[in-house]
């Protein structure tokens, strides 16, 4: 269809009548233009071509078109149900070490969670480089992140970076000035001697989720805190905390996830913390309080170890006598604690010695009552990285 053609006499005179008017309100010099129509068909279009006064083209710009958003990074999927161990930095840094912990995948192994800075405030790793661990000498060279997490994602497993957050004995003496101090100025230390970063200090918060933040980029899936509370022994009516605020212990704590929360999670990994098992129990006075936490998490790791509960604990007169008993007495509480929040409950087990000699038939017990309780998973624990095979297989 044509169009119309424009009268370019026309057009100009009213341009004309229009600028007369505006000059007396504007106090501006007339301008002129001159519209020049060059009709052409062209798919049965009519294309205008205007050039100014100085007869220079003002060519017809189109829009750029909106760069496509970009997809969110999204976390690799959970294994049906969670089977896995803990290794430490030191372990996987023997040749040929983590190949021989995937080698349990044949027994049901679906799961590793590995050090990325451990309670001796050591970083398992120099690259990708985290400038506070360089400057404390923390970074080791124990293993190469990427290659570990090509290694564990080639054999179809999971992988979880383990952060102890304020257990530090290595940043708090050599940068006294994020550690919990005595009254004399001096760092603070545990019963055993160990020194604490302070909970309070956000510094603190932004070091440990910076170490998350390289681990996500060398293809960690999980990020987990341990450690995440404040300290349970030593002499504490002598730790001196700097910054501190009128917020509660638990309230602290909660602010500290949610930071690590929101730097972390759009990144494609998933976050997480371990708790004691008695921490949805009762307030144990040291911040830890699944229900105010697991908003922010993606997961919640009970530490339900039987051996660490005491005589009478449950009702129970031995905890550790009664293994399986024990850790669903303890996730009872935890399904209480969680009900209507989305986090996933995945306990820790004892798969170690303690108080007594522990059998295939006590871990199985235990795993067996995590999976009557709804858990999505377990971990088993071992300090030296023993593990009972038989116990990961499958439901």
């Amino acid at each position: 269809m044509l169009l119309e053609p424009v009268d370019p006499n026309e057009r100009f005179r009213s341009r004309r009548r229009q600028a007369r008017k505006r000059r007396a309100v504007r106090r501006i010099g007339l301008l002129t233009i001159v519209v020049v129509t060059a009709a052409a068909l062209t798919l049965g279009a009519r294309f205008l071509t205007v050039r100014d006064t100085k007869g220079t083209a003002d060519a017809q710009k189109s829009t750029p078109a909106a760069a496509p958003e970009q997809p969110k990074p999204q976390p690799r999927a959970y294994p049906d149900e969670m089977r896995g161990v803990h290794v430490t930095m030191a372990l996987a840094s023997l040749p040929r070490k983590i190949d021989e912990y995937l080698d349990l995948t044949k027994h049901g192994l679906n799961t590793i969670e590995l050090d990325v800075k451990d309670e001796n405030g050591e970083v398992g790793f120099r690259q990708p480089a985290v400038p506070l661990a360089h400057q404390t000498g923390a970074a080791k060279r124990y293993y190469n992140p990427y290659e570990v997490a090509e290694q564990v994602h080639a054999r179809g497993c999971y992988l979880v970076g383990r952060i102890v957050v304020f257990e530090d004995p290595v940043l708090s003496e050599q940068q006294p000035k994020y550690a919990i101090r005595r009254s004399d100025g001096g760092v603070w230390h545990t019963a055993a001697g160990l020194g604490w970063v302070n909970p309070y200090d956000q510094r603190v918060w932004k070091y440990v989720t910076d170490l998350g933040e390289a681990a996500a980029e060398a293809g960690f899936d999980e990020i987990q805190f341990d450690y995440v509370r404040f300290p349970t022994d030593g002499d504490l009516s002598s730790a001196v905390f700097a910054h501190k605020t009128k917020q509660s212990k638990t309230r602290v704590i909660e602010s500290f996830i949610r930071y690590a929360s929101d730097r972390l999670r759009p990144l494609g990994v998933r976050v997480s913390a371990d708790v004691f098992g008695l921490s949805a129990t009762r307030n144990m006075g040291i911040g830890q309080r699944p229900s105010q936490i697991a908003q922010y998490l993606d997961a919640i790791y009970p530490m339900v170890y039987p051996s660490h509960f005491g005589a009478g604990e449950y009702d129970l007169d031995d905890p550790n006598a009664e293994p399986g008993r024990t850790v669903a007495l303890a996730l009872r509480d935890f399904d209480v604690a969680l009900r209507g929040q989305q986090t996933r409950l995945v306990p820790w087990l004892q798969d170690f010695s303690l108080g007594r000699t522990y059998s295939l038939a006590d871990v199985r017990d235990q795993i067996q009552a995590a999976r009557d309780a709804g858990s999505e998973g377990f971990m088993l624990w071992n300090a030296g990285g023993v593990y009972t095979r038989a116990a990961l297989a499958g439901r």
